[in-house]
């Protein structure tokens, strides 16, 4: 009798440690759709390669559903199916998550209890549609004309801002987390939010890559993080020291840079490389700004000075709005063309234009020998080339 119960307590401990073991090799995803008789439900990894189908149900009239998948080695993402309706969650391990939701719209009636994870993926998708919200509405005033161009960039870059230093919490907060990873990729309008190219947005890469490589070694999501974050800190140090080349020593128009050519305001063409044999402010503006006016009053004082020693201005203005740029420039003395691409021209970026106004000044041979931000130096650096 005795070694009859061993045997039973044996075989229970063998059954329980065969069941735990499987328990603890797998998660769990269960719960409820409701008004969703006869549909299929998909379960779905999202990996670096795009969604992959793992599981489907077909839902009876209780909605109930449940999926049990191998347990993933790093913090994983996932995501049920219905039709079109698709709504991401992550698993951290080994754990199991009960879902309730509606078939009529399945994103915004998705919860998932009792996850701190999930609340906080829910939290930055909340955030990134409020942001890309607030950046329509930017673009549909600038382009209608209700909001300058100095003002859009401005209220741009505080929106991004406002939501980078939300998010920079919950990255900050865990880095190794799943949110930590989900926030740093977001993206509007097919952008990355955080731009790992750019020196202030690089730490949150830095943060999360050092963190995965750390606690998730030799999985596949933390080698592609760490090669992308690595990768954009080489392309960013090399674009620094090309644009440290253009800021601080002179570069030749003819070689280093291509030629300017843009309308003025009478629809005819001029080449800044026309102006060989002059020394040249080539002068990167925008009329429809406070500063403008006293920009041009003072900028009409020296000309005056220096024109009969062969001085020339060539100002371009980046003002969308064409009718209040021609306006402005009709009465002035230099020449004045626009770029049509506005704030968004590549002249900007290739002149690594940071701030507007901005001026270069040219030798009578066509060198920059000079970036003016400051313009009081203006004087003192014209003298050196007349």
């Amino acid at each position: 009798m005795k070694k009859s119960i061993e045997k039973i307590v044996l075989l229970i401990l063998l059954i329980g440690g065969l069941f735990a073991c499987e328990k603890g090799d797998s998660f769990r995803i269960e719960g409820n759709i409701s008004a969703a008789e006869g549909d299929t439900l998909y379960l779905e990894h999202r990996g670096l390669g795009g969604a992959l189908l793992l599981d489907s149900v077909i839902l009876k009239s209780d909605g109930a559903f449940a999926f049990r998948q191998p347990a993933p080695a790093n913090p994983e993402f996932y995501q049920l199916r219905m039709g079109k309706q698709t709504v991401a969650f992550a698993v951290d391990s080994v754990e199991t998550l009960r879902v309730e939701a509606e078939a009529s719209d399945l994103y915004r009636s998705f919860t998932i209890k009792d996850s701190p994870a999930n609340d906080q993926l829910k939290r930055v998708d909340a955030l990134v549609m409020q942001t890309a919200r607030r950046i329509t509405e930017l673009e549909n005033q600038h382009k209608a004309g209700t909001m300058d161009d100095i003002t859009f960039l401005t209220q741009l870059d505080t929106t991004l801002i406002d939501y980078k230093a939300e998010i920079s919490q919950i990255i900050l907060g865990n880095p190794s987390s799943a949110a930590a990873y989900y926030a740093v990729f977001q993206k509007i309008n097919d952008y990355l939010i955080f731009d790992p190219f750019n020196r202030k947005d690089y730490p949150m890469f830095g943060a999360v890559a050092t963190s995965w490589n750390r606690f998730y070694p030799d999985t596949e999501r933390s080698k592609h993080l760490y090669e992308f974050t690595m990768n954009a800190l080489k392309t960013r140090r090399r674009q620094e020291q090309q644009a440290k080349l253009l800021e601080s020593a002179p570069v030749e128009t003819g070689s280093g840079l291509p030629d300017i050519v843009l309308q003025q305001v009478n629809g005819e063409k001029v080449a800044l490389s026309s102006l060989n044999g002059k020394a040249v402010l080539l002068d990167f503006v925008v009329y429809d700004a406070d500063f403008s006016p006293k920009h041009n009053i003072e900028l009409n004082s020296l000309y005056r000075q220096y024109k009969s020693r062969g001085f020339e201005i060539y100002q371009i203005s980046f003002d969308s709005d064409e009718h209040f740029w021609k306006t402005s420039a009709d009465n002035l003395p230099w020449i004045t063309v626009r770029d049509p691409q506005s704030v968004n021209a590549r002249l900007l970026s290739m002149y690594n234009v940071r701030e507007i106004p901005t001026a270069f000044i040219l030798n009578r041979e066509g060198d920059i020998v000079a970036r003016i931000e400051n313009y009081a130096q203006l004087s003192d650096e014209l003298k050196k080339v007349l």
